[in-house]
């Protein structure tokens, strides 16, 4: 049997979280799919908070880690932006699977409080991001403003996700967002 790691348990994880949210796995069934004894995943991570905080961790490391790509390789808002949008995109068409920190910021309610500070370390780093692709390009808008559509677009694309998969629908997610796009990109336009 090869060698199980916290990687391939944060795999599992990862993908029962963004199908069916935090409530809707366990170690035990985390162990049946690698093929191991649930002690063996107490082993690398001592709880399901712990699991969920690594999984977290490494989803949004994941996510910036492709917008410091964004930055590095593309030049104007247009593109930046489009750029954006595809990697919530890629969630929908490639994964068939929700924003794994939309979905867990969906059950803030019976979140585990220790979980929440990663999942909104998430947003606000999206939400600083964006604002810095504006203020970067050239938009003149008042920071309040800037922040306004930030957070407007990241509302979009997290909802669009959930109406798109909801209504299995892509086209949605297509319409929904060309328009948040088109919003925030109004922010160049003098």
């Amino acid at each position: 049997m090869p060698k199980v790691t916290a990687e391939q348990i944060i795999d599992i994880a990862e993908d029962m979280i963004r199908r069916h949210g935090y409530h809707a796995f366990s170690f035990r069934e985390i162990a049946a799919k690698v093929g191991i004894k649930s002690s063996s995943v107490h082993y690398h991570f001592p709880t399901k908070v712990d699991l969920a905080i690594a999984v977290a961790k490494r989803y949004s490391d994941r996510f910036f880690n492709t917008l410091d790509a964004i930055d590095q390789t593309t030049q104007s808002p247009d593109q930046i932006i489009a750029a954006y949008t595809d990697v919530f995109r890629s969630a929908l068409v490639n994964d068939r699977k929700l924003c794994l920190c939309g979905m867990l910021g969906a059950e803030k309610a019976v979140l585990p409080e220790s979980v929440l500070p990663q999942i909104q370390a998430f947003f606000i780093r999206n939400l600083v991001w964006l604002s810095h692709v504006a203020v970067t390009h050239g938009c003149s808008y008042s920071e309040d403003e800037i922040h306004k559509r930030a957070s407007c677009l990241l509302a979009t694309l997290e909802g669009a996700l959930i109406v798109s998969q909801t209504l299995e629908d892509d086209e949605s997610f297509e319409h929904i967002t060309t328009l948040a796009q088109a919003d925030f990109l109004s922010l160049f336009v003098e």
